[in-house]
């Protein structure tokens, strides 16, 4: 999803995340109405990687200790689940196709992280229940070029493997053109452009630029 500054992105976003109540209508998710429902109960089948990298996780809280958090999300929580025989294994093999080292870094508070390895975190722990929905807020706007083009690697390799269905916002048109099956623009609270399929595999990013401009 694209579109200029204040055209609703993140609006829609928070609507579907429940930070925001809609105005009119229903909104169903994975076949659940959950129109007035708050958001911790649509956590149940939707995970949100935001802007802000320290947003994910908990600083204060040890790589392996967030992992644990994030894999009982929806059920009771205890952080000696991670020290149960051949957990430590089990989180390192997690984290080592991550190339940043993270799975050395178990014990580590995640304050301590550079931003990227944190976003990977997060991204990982969005991802690891399986949701039915994948929200991600331009996750890699706060990062460097070269970190954002790894966190998007990532977030790729992630998506397809488990067969996520993703909803992505980028101010990035290479992005916007490069991922995804499907590209809606919106400006002033309305769906501009709706493409997929061979259609958005054929747009050009002048297109996208000249649409802009409209």
């Amino acid at each position: 999803m694209i579109g200029n500054n204040g055209a609703g992105k993140s609006t829609l976003l928070n609507t579907i995340a429940g930070t925001l109540p809609v105005d009119a209508g229903d909104l169903t998710l994975a076949g659940h109405r959950v129109t007035r429902k708050p958001v911790a109960y649509r956590s149940r089948w939707l995970s949100r990687v935001f802007q802000d990298p320290k947003m994910g996780t908990a600083g204060e809280l040890s790589v392996a200790e967030n992992l644990t958090l994030a894999a009982q999300h929806t059920s009771s929580m205890s952080l000696k689940h991670y020290r149960r025989h051949g957990q430590t294994a089990a989180y390192q093999e997690l984290l080592r196709p991550l190339n940043m080292g993270l799975e050395q870094r178990l014990t580590t508070q995640v304050k301590y992280l550079s931003g990227g390895q944190r976003q990977a975190l997060s991204l990982l722990m969005a991802t690891l229940s399986h949701p039915d929905l994948l929200l991600l807020d331009e996750h890699t706007a706060a990062l460097d070029p070269q970190t954002s083009q790894k966190v998007m690697d990532l977030t790729q390799t992630i998506v397809e493997q488990n067969q996520l269905t993703t909803m992505m916002i980028t101010h990035k048109m290479s992005d916007a053109l490069k991922y995804g099956n499907r590209l809606v623009m919106v400006q002033d609270g309305q769906i501009k452009l709706d493409v997929r399929g061979e259609e958005k595999q054929n747009l050009r990013q002048s297109e996208l630029l000249t649409l802009f401009a409209e």
